[in-house]
C-alpha cells in the first residue's frame, strides 16, 4: 500500500513539473482591472505583444472592471495557480485591506513585474472658469457643491488624490460622479458630463495636446516637461510636499503557489518586454516612469506604497479599518 501511494505521489510530482517545464503550452489569460482606454489597459496592451513574443504564447486580454479593481483581483484569485491567468493591475489593491474591499492585497500575490509608475494630474473641460488649481479652489469654495469631480471609487487614483486635497483645504464641497476607470470618466469629461478629473498623466496628455481639455495642475513636487507652463500643486499648497512624489502604478501579478518555473519564465519574459524600444517610447511620451522591477526590489515598493496609501485613506476618513489591523505600518 505504501509502496502505491509513494508511485501515485510520484506520478503527481512528475506530471507537475512537467506541465512547468512545458510553459507556457497554451494562451495566457491577461485580466486586466479597468475599462478599456484608461492608462492601466493602455500599459498592459502596449507591453503584452512584446512579451508574447518572450513568451512563445498569446497573452487573450480581457476587461473586467468593478469594485475598484477588486472584482477582477477576485477573479484571478479564483483561478488555478498555474501561470495562465495574469492580474495586471494598478495601485488599487494596495488599499482593499483598510477600506474592505477585499482580504488580499498585492503582498499575499507575486509580483511578475511592477512596469511603471504615473504622475497624477488634474484636468478640466475646457470653458471651466478656471486654469489653475488656485483658481479652481477658489471657484469650488465660492460654488459649494457645483463641481462634479470625476471619481474612480474608493481607493481609486482620485479618492486618494482628493484626500490630499483635502487634507490641506479645509470645507471643499463638490460633487463626486462615479466611473468605472478613468477612460470613461476623461470621455464624460469632454462631454461635459463632469467638471474635473484627477486622473494619471499619461491617460490625459493626448487629450490635453489635442485640445479636447486642458492641464490645471500637476500633482508633483516639479513641473513636467510634458506640460510646460502646468504648475506643480505644490506651488499653490506647499504642505503637499509631505505627499509627494506620489502616483499610480502598473503591475503584472499571478497567484500565489504558481510554480517556480512559470513565474521565471513571465518575469524574464515581461523583464525584457519593458526593454523594447517601442514601449519605452510610448511610456516616456504619455509621462510614465518605468520601473521593470520584481522580487525583492518589487516586494520592497509594493509595501512601502500600502504603508503610505493606506494609512492616508484611513486618516482621511473612510477607511473601514485600521492599517494597524493588518500591522501595516506607519509611513
Amino acid at each position: 500500500m505504501k509502496k502505491h501511494i509513494i508511485g501515485v505521489l510520484t506520478a503527481i510530482t512528475l506530471s507537475t513539473s512537467t506541465v512547468a517545464a512545458d510553459y507556457p503550452s497554451k494562451d495566457i489569460q491577461g485580466i486586466i482591472q479597468w475599462g478599456a482606454g484608461g492608462s492601466t489597459d493602455t500599459v498592459m496592451r502596449s507591453i503584452s505583444p512584446h512579451a508574447e513574443k518572450e513568451l512563445g504564447a498569446d497573452i487573450i486580454l480581457t476587461n473586467k472592471t468593478g469594485g475598484v479593481g477588486a472584482i477582477a483581483m477576485k477573479y484571478v484569485n479564483g483561478k488555478k495557480a498555474d501561470g495562465y491567468t495574469l492580474l495586471m493591475g494598478a495601485e488599487n489593491p494596495q488599499m482593499y485591506k483598510v477600506l474592505g474591499l477585499s482580504d488580499i492585497d498585492y503582498n499575499d500575490m507575486i509580483a511578475i513585474n511592477v512596469l511603471a509608475r504615473g504622475t497624477p494630474i488634474f484636468v478640466a473641460r475646457n470653458d471651466a472658469p478656471y486654469n489653475n488649481m488656485q483658481e479652481f479652489l477658489d471657484y469650488a469654495k465660492a460654488n459649494p457643491g457645483e463641481v462634479k469631480i470625476g471619481s474612480t471609487g474608493k481607493g481609486g487614483l482620485t479618492s486618494i488624490v482628493m484626500a490630499m486635497l483635502e487634507s490641506q483645504v479645509k470645507d471643499l464641497k463638490y460633487t463626486s460622479i462615479p466611473y468605472n476607470g478613468d477612460g470613461p470618466a476623461l470621455t464624460a469629461l469632454q462631454g461635459d458630463a463632469i467638471d474635473v478629473m484627477p486622473a494619471v498623466l499619461g491617460a490625459t496628455i493626448e487629450h490635453v495636446k489635442a485640445g479636447r481639455m486642458k492641464a490645471i495642475g500637476l500633482v508633483d513636487v516639479e513641473a513636467n516637461k510634458l506640460l510646460p507652463g502646468v504648475a506643480p500643486i505644490t506651488e499653490t499648497l506647499p504642505n503637499m510636499e509631505s505627499y509627494l512624489p506620489w502616483g499610480p502604478f502598473f503591475g503584472v501579478f499571478v497567484k500565489k503557489d504558481t510554480p517556480k518555473d512559470a513565474v521565471e519564465k513571465l518575469q524574464n519574459a515581461f523583464h525584457k518586454a519593458a526593454f523594447n524600444p517601442d514601449f519605452i517610447s510610448l511610456m516616456e511620451k504619455r509621462g510614465f516612469t518605468i520601473l521593470n522591477i520584481a522580487g525583492e526590489e518589487a516586494e520592497y515598493f509594493l509595501s512601502g506604497y500600502r504603508s503610505t496609501s493606506s494609512w492616508l485613506v484611513h486618516e482621511a476618513g473612510f477607511a473601514k479599518h485600521s492599517p494597524a489591523d493588518f500591522n501595516i505600518p506607519k509611513p
